[in-house]
């Protein structure tokens, strides 16, 4: 027989089983909220390991450990500064420029590494003139520069970066009465460098972010004369450099688009704007269709005959090499335009005393990290538009 429950039993146990929110009190959790906060700076280093240490194999220990060392300056002289006691201060110091020293060691022959993709390649010769001169300390010597000052006329003497950022400006070779379109030109270490050489007739200074071509005009007016600011000299604008494509007003001799990228020192070393917070994933993963379409834009604002010159700051094959491929099997198939990768190994020869270059890139040429020549990641891959 079962036993009998009276229904006023049976309500007292469930009231004391069963805890009842009101509705105004009910919060959901948060996955957000919920899941482990992990600093950007790790998440860059474990992607990194896991992609870098595939694509450089027994190169990623020693890149990796210079990556997470502090990084060596270059000092870029402004040769429009009438500081004329400066480069006996760098000499004084050790210091050299890496630029002269290259030239006047150049080889005869030098030993150029075949490329791997011989059918992309045709031979250009390094540049043997330029005005360009940055100063770096020897290799282990991880001295520091001071800050530059400004000269009798308010000009600085000097502008530090990574000595490695300065070669896309040399590579492009700008010759006199050029001119010369930045597509990316923020902050401005390029557009300062290429304007170093002395020859650029027009330069147009473009960067969509207003916050960096802030910076960018506050540098040129900090290292250039007044006389050169003007519009029909240098040209700065804060447009979207992928609207160049449907531009076909301006063509120029020289294009350099040194595009947004991962950074991947930055990303290693400071946790503010950091690609690799989790809030920017899906930015991180739109980078190289990004760069893609900066690529062409830059390749058809140029002339035909003239030059793009492609640049990053990070060591990753997708937003390197596989640009610069799609980049130009989309400019002949969908533009009619033909485009062909130079062969920069003279030119990689110049500096491979000062710098570590990758060995046999596929396209273009790459600058390692390294302890004792701690420069780069930097990038580039040189093409000229055919006619």
């Amino acid at each position: 027989m079962a036993a009998g429950f009276s229904p006023r039993f049976l309500l007292n146990k469930t009231r004391a089983s069963v805890c009842f929110v009101q509705r105004r009190h009910r919060v959901k959790t948060k996955w957000a909220g919920s899941r482990p906060k992990v600093p950007a700076t790790d998440l860059a280093l474990q992607h990194f390991d896991a992609t870098y240490g595939l694509q450089l194999g027994d190169l990623w220990p020693s890149v990796r450990i210079g990556m997470l060392s502090e990084k060596k300056y270059g000092a870029l002289l402004n040769n429009f500064a009438s500081d004329s006691d400066i480069v006996s201060s760098f000499h004084s110091q050790g210091c050299r420029d890496f630029i002269s020293a290259a030239r006047s060691t150049e080889k005869d022959t030098p030993a150029e590494r075949p490329p791997q993709a011989p059918e992309l390649h045709h031979h250009t010769a390094a540049p043997l003139i330029s005005n360009i001169q940055c100063f770096v300390f020897p290799r282990g010597d991880v001295s520091r520069f001071k800050p530059a000052r400004p000269d009798s006329n308010g000009l600085l003497s000097y502008y530090l970066l990574d000595a490695a950022s300065v070669l896309p400006a040399l590579a492009l070779d700008v010759q006199p009465g050029h001119s010369v379109l930045d597509l990316c030109a923020g902050p401005g270490g390029k557009t300062l460098a290429l304007l170093q050489a002395q020859a650029v007739r027009f330069l147009w200074a473009n960067d969509l972010s207003g916050s960096r071509t802030a910076r960018l005009r506050r540098t040129l007016q900090s290292y250039l004369p007044r006389e050169l600011l003007t519009e029909d000299r240098v040209y700065i604008t804060s447009l979207d450099g992928r609207q160049w494509r449907s531009n076909d007003e301006h063509k120029f001799d020289k294009v350099l688009v040194d595009v947004p990228c991962t950074t991947d020192r930055h990303s290693l070393m400071e946790e503010d704007n950091n690609i690799f917070k989790r809030s920017r994933t899906k930015e991180r993963q739109r980078l190289p269709l990004l760069q893609m379409e900066l690529l062409l834009a830059g390749i058809q604002a140029t002339r035909p005959g003239g030059d793009v010159l492609y640049s990053t700051c990070s060591l990753s094959q997708l937003q390197n090499q596989c640009v610069v491929e799609q980049a130009i099997s989309i400019a002949q198939q969908e533009m009619d335009i033909t485009v062909k990768v130079q062969n920069l190994s003279s030119f990689v020869q110049l500096f491979s005393d000062t710098f570590l270059f990758a060995p046999q890139p596929a396209v273009g040429e790459l600058v390692l990290p390294h302890l004792c020549a701690n420069f780069g990641p930097i990038y580039m891959c040189k093409l000229q538009r055919m006619s």
